[in-house]
């Protein structure tokens, strides 16, 4: 029997990464969970047992901190994993490709009596910035910037009305409810901002801006799968270099509660994080590509 090895390729995950940048007194820190995936020229090695000319995946973990190390002024994740790939590609013949997937954690400097720590840093919440980086031998350089477990919650300025119904559904019709999700958000860049952090920055306010509307009054939702399709657009609207949005949007839900002796007065709900509805889609520019699968 004949058989083939059409795809295949090694790495190292989750490498904890902490890199302080000292500029005098004031210092900066970023946290890093890294991971690298190299396909290479090594079919021997899963058809021979030959590991002549492997990048080991211990080799890969030590490389993580060696560039962190190499990047002598702050950079973003984004150039930081663009600088990793490259190196791994530059550096060793028999990899074609290499990708490269970082979670950032949320560390934020204090601000202390409205003055910035100078070395001072908390955490900022469950939120996790993320980058996706590809580049090959052939000078192809793919970035894919992101963000999950963002939470987002509204308490009112939505409702749900309209759906099919059949001897299955129980769900009441609401047009004033409790809106909430943990969103999973992805962008892919068909140029390169000219600053990676801005260009993040400007991403997220486009999803909470659609999320939530403005200050007073905020924006109605339908649905959910309504609200997911204008952050998309939003963002898109706001980075002019991104092509394709990803978007996960679990709908999780607070059900109203009627109190013992009393009614329900839009005030008091069981909170839950499970079972939940889960929405996700791809929005593009008219003509590009969609970045991720669903």
């Amino acid at each position: 029997m004949a058989y083939a090895l059409p795809l295949h390729q090694h790495g190292k995950s989750k490498v904890r990464l902490g890199r302080v940048w000292r500029d005098g007194n004031v210092h900066h820190m970023v946290e890093w969970n890294v991971n690298t995936m190299l396909e290479s020229d090594m079919e021997h090695s899963f058809v021979k047992g030959e590991n002549t000319g492997m990048t080991a995946t211990d080799t890969q973990k030590n490389t993580v901190y060696v560039v962190a190390q190499r990047m002598s002024q702050k950079c973003t994740v984004e150039q930081y994993a663009i600088a990793l790939a490259q190196h791994f590609v530059l550096t060793y013949p028999l990899v074609s490709k290499a990708k490269v997937y970082i979670e950032q954690k949320p560390w934020n400097r204090v601000q202390m009596g409205g003055l910035p720590h100078d070395h001072g840093y908390a955490l900022a919440g469950a939120e996790v910035r993320t980058v996706y980086v590809t580049y090959d031998k052939a000078g192809k350089l793919d970035v894919t910037a992101g963000l999950k477990e963002l939470s987002l919650l509204k308490t009112t300025q939505s409702g749900y009305e309209g759906f099919l119904r059949d001897e299955y559904t129980v769900l009441p019709e609401v047009n004033d409810r409790i809106m909430a999700s943990t969103v999973t958000c992805t962008w892919k860049y068909t140029n390169q901002p000219a600053c990676y952090d801005a260009a993040f920055a400007a991403a997220k306010s486009a999803l909470l801006d659609a999320f939530l509307g403005p200050p007073k009054g905020g924006v109605y939702s339908p649905s959910v799968q309504y609200t997911l399709y204008n952050m998309a657009k939003n963002l898109l609207d706001r980075v002019p270099q991104a092509e394709s949005v990803f978007l996960n949007m679990p709908n999780l839900h607070f059900i109203p509660v009627n109190p013992v002796g009393s009614k329900f007065n839009n005030d008091v709900y069981v909170a839950t994080s499970e079972p939940h509805g889960n929405i996700e889609a791809v929005v593009t520019r008219r003509g590009m590509i969609p970045h991720a699968k669903l």
